[in-house]
C-alpha cells in the first residue's frame, strides 16, 4: 500500500510511502507567488503530485485549523490552501483519512515541539537524513511522521 501523508500550509511537505518496501519519497507542498506578491499553493502542481501511482492508496491529511491570534487573512489564507488539498485529493478519487496533530504525535510521544517530529524522522528514516537535515524541513518530517503513523495504526 502506498500512504500519501500530508503536512498542510505553505511550509509543509507530502510524503508517499510504501508499506511493502519501504521506500520514502517527500517533496515540499509546492507553492507559487499570487499577482499580488504572496505565497500560495500551486494547485496545479498540486493535483500532479497526488495523482496516483498505485490503485492501493490512501492520503492521510492532519487536520488543522485556524490558531488563536492569526489575522482573519492569515486564516481564509491557511484555509483555502487547505480546501485546495482536500479537492486535490478528491480529485484523485483518492480514499482519504484526516487525523489530528494530537492523535499522531501522541502515538510518537510528540510534543508540539517541531524540531522534535524532525529529529524523530532522522531516527526512523535514517537514509533520508539530508530531507530532514535543516530546521525548515521540519514539515517534511511531520508528512513522512504522518505516513508512518497511519502504517502503523490504520493498515496492519
Amino acid at each position: 500500500m502506498i500512504i500519501v501523508g500530508v503536512d498542510p500550509g505553505f511550509s509543509g511537505a507530502i510524503a508517499h510511502y510504501c508499506t511493502r518496501t519501504k521506500d520514502l519519497d517527500v517533496q515540499d507542498m509546492p507553492t507559487i507567488l499570487n499577482n499580488r506578491g504572496r505565497v500560495e499553493i500551486d494547485i496545479h502542481s498540486l493535483l500532479h503530485m497526488l495523482e496516483p501511482e498505485a490503485k492501493d492508496r490512501m492520503a492521510v491529511i492532519e487536520q488543522v485549523a485556524s490558531r488563536p491570534g492569526q489575522s482573519s487573512v492569515a486564516t481564509f489564507r491557511f484555509g483555502m490552501g487547505y480546501g485546495a488539498l482536500i479537492a486535490c485529493v478528491a480529485a484523485n478519487k483518492t480514499p482519504m483519512h484526516l487525523v489530528t496533530p494530537n492523535k499522531w504525535k501522541k502515538h510518537f510521544n510528540l510534543s508540539s515541539d517541531k524540531d522534535t517530529s524532525r529529529q524523530l524522522a532522522i531516527q526512523r528514516f535514517p537514509d533520508h537524513y539530508d530531507r530532514f537535515s535543516l530546521k525548515k524541513h521540519d514539515g517534511r518530517a511531520e508528512a513522512s511522521l504522518i505516513c508512518l503513523w497511519a502504517a502503523e495504526v490504520l493498515v496492519k
